[in-house]
């Protein structure tokens, strides 16, 4: 799905996207993927600032995802992504115009949690969608993967579905898939995310290495890529010479917006891989300011406390990484409130957020390779995975303080 499709929709790309539950997302099939691997990718934007992961027992699986929280307590009706013990995996986005100009979408994550409990492949979803009572009360475009190497979009109304096999040459030449905020089954005069559409598109075509879509550059670039898709626009031309003077720009409408509160990537596996190997790559908070880290489903439901519920309800590294995003969005009323501080962001010094982050970052992924390696020779069961998260614990809290002066994650 090419850009010659969204300027068939040219005539309605002033459309702006609501504030929040306007993600950007992609499926990329194993014979588009870098090492074989099929995986999908979620960069989600919502009003709740608050979010963590979660390991849940449903009706037949386990499974981890990540969620928001409320008041101290886990929305599990209220999930974003993620994946059971099978390795069926599943993200959505709003789509906005399945339904005409209607707005219902009170079941869009419920399903999402719902096929988490009782999937384990794309059949047994399409089942969950075939036995719903209609109308669905859903508006949704679903990404979905399973364990032998199924991965489509359903574009979900409440009358039904549409699926977009991005193992199909027919429907994804190129072996992936991109879904903002419209359907491509959908009424054309609704629906959003066009400027994002398009800008996944540049930032796909600039990556791409003889074709093929490497994951960690998905991860850590589509969540932090600073071209509008629109107007082209490239903050990267604006970085001034330090972060001592504020430099305010509009950051409205990239991939990653104001609104933007975690991303997360799910990296499936190859034949014969045990499902228990699939990866959630994972930014609990912020993307810009937040490091990547990787999750498991253990046997013992193990998982980094930094991306947990601490005692006062609350995921350490999103805490930490919205003390950080106040430094780009400062409160002023004198500003539009998406007017972000460039210089804090990026600079030609290298002492903007951005640029301090990335190589916390390079550790945490070299030493999650080696544990990855270990995985796929061992299982879960190795004490690598444990091992791992203690110094992630450990390594990320201590850098965030030398890095940035933050003497605790949770204010």
């Amino acid at each position: 799905m090419k850009v010659r499709y969204i300027l068939f929709f040219s005539f309605i790309s002033f459309l702006s996207v609501i504030e929040g539950h306007a993600c950007t997302s992609m499926i990329v099939s194993g014979k588009a993927s870098s090492d074989g691997r099929p995986f999908i990718f979620k960069n989600r934007d919502v009003n709740n600032k608050d979010q963590v992961i979660v390991i849940s027992k449903g009706e037949k699986y386990r499974y981890t995802a990540l969620t928001n929280i409320t008041n101290g307590t886990i929305r599990l009706n209220r999930l974003s992504s993620g994946f059971n013990e099978t390795g069926f995996a599943i993200i959505n986005t709003v789509a906005n115009n399945l339904n005409g100009s209607k707005k219902d979408v009170s079941n869009n994550t419920r399903i999402l949690r719902r096929a988490l409990e009782i999937c384990k492949n794309l059949k047994d979803f399409e089942g969950l969608l075939d036995t719903l009572p209609k109308p669905m009360h859903i508006d949704s475009n679903y990404g979905v993967m399973d364990a032998q190497g199924g991965i489509a979009y359903y574009e979900a109304g409440n009358k039904g579905y549409v699926k977009y096999d991005a193992n199909d040459p027919k429907i994804a030449p190129d072996g992936y898939l991109i879904r903002t905020n419209f359907g491509f089954s959908g009424n054309k005069r609704y629906g959003a995310g066009y400027e994002r559409y398009t800008a996944m598109e540049m930032f796909i075509d600039g990556i791409k290495r003889d074709g093929k879509i490497q994951f960690e550059d998905v991860i850590r670039g589509a969540t932090r890529f600073l071209t509008h898709g629109e107007t082209k626009v490239n903050l990267y031309n604006y970085e001034p010479e330090s972060g001592g003077l504020p430099l305010f720009v509009d950051f409205e409408d990239f991939i990653p917006r104001r609104v933007t509160m975690s991303a997360q990537l799910i990296q499936g596996i190859k034949d014969e891989e045990d499902p228990l190997e699939t990866t959630a790559w994972t930014m609990c908070g912020f993307p810009i300011t937040t490091v990547c880290i990787p999750i498991w489903l253990t046997q013992k439901g193990q998982l980094p406390t930094i991306v947990s519920r601490n005692n006062d309800g609350h995921s350490l590294i999103c805490d930490a990484g919205l003390e950080l995003k106040k430094r780009l969005f400062p409160n002023n009323k004198m500003r539009k409130k998406n007017d972000i501080n460039i210089a804090q962001l990026i600079n030609k010094s290298g002492t903007g957020i951005l640029q301090r982050i990335k190589p916390i970052e390079d550790e945490v992924f070299r030493r999650a390779s080696d544990v990855q390696a270990s995985i796929r020779k061992e299982g879960t069961k190795t004490r690598r995975v444990s091992d791992f998260y203690s110094w992630v614990d450990q390594y990320v809290e201590t850098e965030y303080k030398k890095q940035f002066g933050l003497t605790t994650f949770h204010k």
